[in-house]
């Protein structure tokens, strides 16, 4: 039976992030992809100036309601950006509604050590809360630090910090954790030559799973949230979370790479539609 996920999110018009990333992707999977969309931008918001914002706050309500009479069910509930913490106290009334979905929580609040402007300082408190109810959470270093109110550590990490910010957050939330954006670097050879690596740790409550790739030089947005989407896709597809990590990571790898081969401005998103009849090709 074809899986249905609900993807949450907003619509950046231009940028290809949010679910103009998530709905393309998981879809590609052949999963029946349901959006809620957050809010409304004319692009996303990295590196660009006198964008335009419509919260849907306002909206979420009758869609929900319309969808209960219809007797709309998913298999998967996917949130990534909330405005607001109404907006989260939503999500955690949609999370009960639907106690057998598996839910993965994007705890989208900031990068590169702090919380995003558009956020108020107490956010953190109420994102805390959903993921709570999370079956997966997927944050990024900042994130992490944000979740477990500690400093942000800058990069490069080791596998003993990693592990142990996992253990922390797994035991705070209860919930399978996947760190993502870690930065590490190692000695190759006895001349001291170093290989940057950028990836990812799942943690389970027992096992530790890496997926690296070399690291790229630059800052690709979108990237969080086709990793994310990939995540899903393969995931509700059938696999395994920690295959279904590797397969996110080769995904968002060579969708940098393509990115940067030809030459496309990193402030749009990632090239990932060259891949996406690749994923896909398992079904059946």
């Amino acid at each position: 039976m074809q899986k249905r996920v609900l993807a949450i999110n907003d619509i950046s018009c231009i940028g290809r992030c949010s679910l103009t990333a998530a709905l393309p992707i998981i879809s590609s999977f052949g999963v029946n992809t349901t959006v809620l969309p957050t809010s409304i931008l004319s692009t996303q918001t990295g590196g660009i100036d006198d964008y335009t914002y419509h919260d849907l706050s306002g909206d979420i309500p009758g869609i929900l309601s319309h969808w209960k009479k219809l007797g709309i069910s998913f298999d998967a509930i996917y949130t990534g950006f909330l405005g607001s913490s109404e907006q989260v106290d939503m999500m955690l009334s949609l999370f009960s509604e639907f106690p057998d979905a598996f839910k993965l929580v994007d705890p989208v609040m900031g990068d590169a050590g702090s919380l995003y402007s558009s956020f108020p300082a107490d956010f953190p408190q109420h994102m805390k809360k959903l993921c709570e109810k999370a079956d997966l959470i997927t944050p990024n270093m900042t994130e992490a630090a944000l979740l477990l109110d500690e400093e942000y550590i800058k990069p490069p990490y080791t596998c003993d910090y990693a592990e142990a910010l996992a253990e922390r957050l797994y035991a705070r939330y209860g919930a399978k954790v996947i760190i993502t954006g870690m930065h590490f670097s190692y000695t190759e050879d006895i001349l001291g030559r170093k290989t940057d690596f950028l990836g990812a740790l799942l943690f389970d409550g027992k096992d530790y799973e890496y997926a690296l790739s070399e690291h790229i030089p630059g800052f690709f947005h979108g990237t969080g949230d086709v990793f994310a989407s990939t995540l899903m896709g393969a995931h509700m597809q059938g696999e395994e979370l920690g295959q279904a990590l590797h397969t996110a990571l080769d995904f968002t790898y060579r969708s940098i790479e393509k990115t940067v081969e030809l030459g496309q401005d990193p402030r749009f998103g990632l090239a990932f539609e060259y891949f996406l009849s690749e994923n896909g090709k398992d079904l059946v």
